[in-house]
């Protein structure tokens, strides 16, 4: 699948993938440790009469790391400059895991970019919280890292991936893949092999944590930070999915999401789904992703 390239106002070079054509048009955000072709199998399957574009977010995949991160409302910014770029007026936006939490910042901060929300097994608005740990490497719940560097020390959650992207371990990340993100369904050969090499790309790891563990748009102290409370300023129709076997991103991180957005969401539980849909019911996601949006 062959990638576009376009230069933000900010100077970042966004890579990304640009199919069919319509008056409706539907933005793509993949999560951590991936990139644009991630959504693949959506991809693959959604009608060509409708616009489908999937950036690589700053620091994924073959887009540009010119400036370090430390939030997601970052990320957010770059993909509200990226569809100003292409002079797209509004979109439903669709985030998938930390992508979920770039979808929320930008509902939040630019909510005329965003007709609808669809939340694809998405970290809470609340972070995904990295803690210190003791010597049997157990999280010290509570205990918070000062700084990105810090937690870029963590051999626990950080140090395996961090290695095997930088020593370009096919074989180790794509162990870590198979036991944490397709503990359900597998995905084909040809396909895991591009979804690694894709991973393995990634140059902002440790900023990406950091801002994942940052992330707090509620009013209650997650103990990183206080809060921004922006959570609340999300009126578009919100769709959230997630996989009973899902062991990346827990219940209740979903069920937070759901509760803050309690008069504008619909909830689909998709059984024996881990945390990847897009692999383990693909055909019902994009089912329910275009009633979503249709109706």
């Amino acid at each position: 699948m062959e990638k576009k390239k376009i230069t933000l106002k900010n100077g970042e070079v966004i890579s990304y993938v640009d199919q069919g054509e319509g008056q409706k048009t539907i933005v793509l955000i993949h999560g951590n440790f991936s990139s644009s072709l991630h959504f693949t199998p959506l991809l693959s399957r959604l009608p060509k009469d409708v616009r489908v574009i999937a950036p690589d977010l700053r620091g994924y995949g073959d887009s540009s790391y010119f400036r370090r991160i430390s939030s997601l409302a970052e990320l957010a910014n770059d993909v509200h400059l990226f569809m100003e770029a292409l002079n797209i007026q509004e979109a439903f936006v669709v985030g998938w895991s930390l992508g979920g939490g770039v979808a929320l910042e930008l509902a939040a901060n630019h909510p005329k970019d965003v007709l609808k929300l669809v939340l694809i097994n998405s970290t809470t608005h609340r972070g995904y919280p990295v803690f210190k740990k003791n010597e049997l490497g157990q999280p010290l719940v509570g205990q918070a890292y000062e700084s990105a560097d810090e937690l870029g020390k963590d051999k626990i959650q950080v140090v395996p991936l961090l290695e095997a992207q930088k020593n370009h371990n096919f074989a180790i990340m794509s162990y870590i893949f198979d036991v944490t993100i397709y503990t359900v369904g597998k995905p084909s050969v040809e396909d895991n092999t591009l979804w690694v090499e894709e991973s393995l790309k990634q140059k902002n790891l440790i900023d990406a944590d950091w801002a994942l563990a940052n992330l707090n748009m509620s009013d209650i102290h997650n103990f990183y930070n206080a809060g921004t409370q922006n959570i609340n300023k999300i009126k578009c129709p919100v769709l959230h999915t997630w996989g009973t076997k899902d062991i990346v991103v827990p219940e209740y991180m979903v069920k937070e999401n759901v509760k803050a957005l309690e008069k504008i969401s619909t909830l689909i539980v998709y059984e024996n789904c881990g945390h990847s849909p897009l692999v383990d019911v693909p055909d019902q996601l994009t089912k329910d992703i275009l009633n979503f949006i249709n109706h």
